[in-house]
Parts: structure tokens; sequence; C-alpha cells
């Protein structure tokens, strides 16, 4: 089995994979407070609350965009499995081309989407990953990672705009309205977080698509990607693990060619 560890600004996702199958995931907070020995435990009670024994974890590959976490995930793994995991960067011999001026820029998680992307979809594919930032990752026919667009996410957007307006509500739950035009502020915020990101996200694509010159596959991931393509034109496939599949991917490339 495999442990796959996506470690992201707001969240961390965990995954356990069988042959390729997602058995088990986790979604726990990016806390760079906790230790190694912490998220040691941690990942020790998931485990054996799921019935996994700790012996049947045999490999493991992280992507991590928040250095200070890399590490301590490292340790873990080591500590709690005994194996070394394998850290993804642009530096490894990936099955993908990487057309941006400096890849040590781009993250793992945008690396993975490509790979699985690329590996899922024929064609050119637009990856729209909603986490802390919207990013949208472009790959072409042959597989070639081009480049992409970086945006506030929308949880990020939310959040600035509550500590900016003084008068505004602390908080608002993020949700599709029943209408464009808001009877109240908390009505009219929602209004505003929400179609707002579906207008972005089908400009972006369409802008994309342009500038292409040819349509493509537009594959929504992250944790409010069924929401947002609900009412989006462009999203046609809403693929929640993707970037773990892509992890998961690269890490078997990686142990497979070593071996």
């Amino acid at each position: 089995m495999w442990l796959v560890v996506d470690v992201g600004n707001t969240n961390t996702v965990l995954g356990i994979y069988k042959r390729r199958e997602l058995l088990h995931c986790w979604r726990i907070a990016s806390d760079q407070k906790r230790t190694a020995d912490e998220h040691t435990l941690l990942l020790r009670q998931l485990c054996v609350g799921a019935g996994l024994k700790l012996a049947a974890i045999e490999e493991a590959v992280i992507g991590s965009v928040v250095p200070a976490l890399t590490q301590i995930f490292v340790k873990t793994v080591k500590d709690l499995f005994g194996i070394s995991p394998i850290v993804v960067s642009a530096d490894l011999e990936l099955s993908l081309e990487i057309a941006y001026q400096d890849p040590s820029q781009m993250g793992a998680d945008r690396i993975a989407n490509a790979v699985a992307a690329h590996k899922k979809f024929p064609g050119p594919v637009v990856v729209v990953d909603f986490g802390t930032a919207t990013t949208f990752d472009v790959i072409s026919r042959e597989g070639k990672y081009l480049g992409g667009v970086i945006a506030p996410g929308l949880h990020a957007s939310a959040s600035d705009l509550f500590v900016r307006a003084a008068k505004l509500p602390r908080f608002v739950e993020i949700k599709e309205p029943s209408r464009i035009i808001g009877k109240d502020t908390v009505e009219s915020v929602q209004a505003g977080l929400f179609f707002g990101t579906v207008g972005q996200v089908d400009e972006i694509v369409a802008r994309i698509q342009q500038e292409l010159g040819e349509k493509t596959t537009v594959v929504a991931t992250g944790g409010l990607a069924e929401l947002i393509a609900h009412q989006s034109r462009t999203i046609q496939q809403v693929c929640p693990d993707l970037t773990l599949d892509g992890l998961m991917q690269i890490g078997e490339k990686m142990r497979n060619s070593s071996s």
C-alpha cells in the first residue's frame, strides 16, 4: 500500500492507495505549529481507526507547497512506517515537460494535477484547482505543461473581505445562492463570492482557449469544485482526487525507475 500526502497551505489531504485504488482519505489542517511527534500520533490514530496495519504501508509520496511542513511529514513517515518517502518536485524525472521559465517555482500540487489530467483525459486539458488559491494549469495534447494562472481562492477572498469591511458579518457560509440579487447582507455576500468565482473561472478558461486556438477539456478539483462546477459553463469534469492520483502516479514512476 501507498501513503500519499498532499500538503496545502490550508489543508493537508492524506490518502491510502492499494493498486491505484484510493481506499481511505483524510483531510487535516496544515498546522505548522504541530510537531513531527504530534503528526506521527495523529497519523497512527487515523490508520488504526481505519483498521490499517502500519506494516501494510510500504511506500509513501509527499507533495507539499509548505516547506516548513515538508520535512515534518518526511520525518513522520520515517518514524511511523520506517520508509523514506518520495518528495515531488520539478527536479524529478517526470513524464511531463514543464514550460515554466523556472520549473522550480511550480508547486507539487500543480505538477501532480498536470500528470494525472494528461493521463486521464485525451487532448489539451485545463485543470482548475480550488484551494487557498484558485489555479488554472494548461496541458497540451502531447503532455507538455504550458503554464497557467493563479488567482485568489474563494475562502481567501472571503476572509480578506471580512477583515477589511468592518460592518460585514465575520462569517458567511459559502454556498450557491438562490438568486443573484441579495435581499440582505449575507445573501449579497454569498452572491458576490459564488457568482464572482463562477464568472472568474469561465472568463479565464475562455481566454485560455482563445490563446491556445482550440477547445480543451476542463477539469475541476479541490474542495469547492463540485459547488462551482454546478453553475460553470466551462467545467466539464469534476475529479476530487486528481491531485492525490497524480502524486500516486509520480511515486510509482519514481519507484519503478529506481528498481
